[in-house]
């Protein structure tokens, strides 16, 4: 609840590569599944919800696309957030696009995957900068 993009991202990227593991190998998928719940509860702080820009192109002369976080949220894909943010974090190639798959995302606190008894990471407990006070 609360939690800040960018910080939860970098938790998460570190989590899909595999980097908190003492076994980690650059070249290797070694990372973990990660679940996050309540992504429609994500916040960024300050003016960066109205004023951040995502690009894309078309590939067509012209074809530049942006769209910001607030148009995201309006046509309900809140997910689409933070997956950006994680996918930037992660090094570009197949293996991170396959890591990127291990990234589980759902809006609500339900999820499907409550049968693998998934250890919960309390984002405010890792450092009290990672959850927006407003």
């Amino acid at each position: 609840n609360n939690a800040i993009v960018g910080r939860l991202a970098t938790v998460v990227s570190k989590i899909l590569r595999g980097k908190n593991k003492p076994t980690f190998t650059p070249h290797m998928d070694m990372g973990d599944f990660v679940v996050v719940k309540n992504v429609e509860k994500i916040k960024f702080t300050g003016k960066k919800f109205q004023d951040k820009k995502y690009y894309k192109h078309t590939g067509y002369p012209g074809g530049i696309k942006e769209i910001t976080p607030e148009k995201l949220a309006e046509k309900n894909k809140p997910a689409d957030i933070l997956k950006l943010a994680v996918k930037r974090m992660l090094p570009r190639g197949p293996l991170a696009k396959k890591q990127l798959t291990k990234l589980k995302i759902y809006k609500g606190s339900e999820h499907p995957h409550s049968v693998q008894n998934p250890t919960v990471i309390e984002l405010s407990k890792l450092n009290s900068k990672n959850i927006a006070r407003n």
